[in-house]
């Protein structure tokens, strides 16, 4: 019990990165915490007296996990991840520490997140863990099962996309809740030009699976497509900070039925996000701001 017990300190050790490098490739907080669990089974029941680096280990074997979660996304011809809406950053009851999950937060970002996910596996995997982690590429090699030259690549090839994409989102909240602010304005007076003016040409909204049941598109692409989504309508959406970001709350009756996260560049809007299942919604942090 008591080398048990040493075991699974060192592994709580870790277990904070462990958890971000699964976040970052998988987008997805339960997923990653899958991942940790099951890195922490494969430890408990091997032999670790060869083990030289726990950490690196660890890692390794969390990589491997979440490639495989990846690909498995792929052979079942699932709708990639990108396609859909990154898990909100929050903390259910009895969870992660909420200051750990902040600082999560503003490590990732959403946007960074939607690009992340439109990377192929080995791609993400390549540029996670040494563009984020520092994790060398002799090391990366063996989890693709490639070089470490091919591995270089694929994270060469990742990062080229991820700073094309322009994913740093304003930092400045103020100025990202008058760009909500009036876009909210923009709709509901169905002033289509206004709305285009404050959108980036290249922006996507998207929707979760509650949304689309709802009668919501699971994805609309450009400019003039999502002006045309909400000219004259949000009519009673109302300004709010979610999670500390600003974004906008559709609350008929004070009760939260959905939420739209913004992500916004260069004093555009790149990213909408809208959210309508009941239980994502409750773990929010939402705080109205008025009309």
């Amino acid at each position: 019990m008591a080398e048990h017990d040493w075991l699974a300190a060192r592994f709580e050790a870790h277990r904070a990165r462990l958890r971000a490098v699964a976040f970052r490739m998988l987008g997805s907080l339960s997923e990653a915490d899958d991942a940790v669990q099951e890195s922490w089974l494969r430890l408990s029941r091997s032999d670790t007296a060869g083990i030289e680096n726990l950490g690196g280990w660890l890692t390794t074997i969390v990589g491997r996990l979440c490639l495989d979660m990846l690909r498995s996304r792929t052979s079942r011809r699932e709708e990639p991840i990108g396609a859909q809406v990154p898990e909100p950053i929050t903390s259910p009851a009895g969870g992660t520490d909420p200051e750990q999950e902040a600082v999560l937060a503003d490590s990732v970002g959403l946007a960074l997140l939607v690009v992340l996910e439109t990377l192929a596996p080995a791609e993400r995997l390549a540029f996670v863990l040494h563009d984020m982690f520092a994790v060398p590429f002799d090391e990366i090699a063996p989890i693709l099962g490639r070089s470490p030259n091919a591995a270089k690549q694929l994270a060469s090839r990742a990062r080229r996309r991820v700073q094309g994409a322009g994913t740093v989102p304003d930092a400045d909240l103020g100025r990202r809740r008058e760009v909500v602010g009036a876009f909210l304005a923009a709709s509901r007076g169905g002033d289509f030009e206004a709305l285009l003016a404050l959108l980036d040409p290249d922006v996507v909204l998207r929707a979760d699976p509650a949304a689309v049941r709802a009668g919501a598109s699971k994805e609309v692409r450009g400019g003039p497509a999502v002006a045309g989504a909400f000219s004259g309508r949000a009519r009673d959406a109302k300004l709010a900070l979610v999670d500390g970001a600003a974004g906008a709350v559709w609350a008929p009756g004070g009760r939260p039925r959905v939420v739209f996260g913004f992500t916004i560049t260069r004093g555009k809007i790149a990213g909408i996000d809208m959210l309508a299942d009941p239980a994502r919604l409750r773990q929010l942090d939402l705080l109205i701001l008025g009309d």
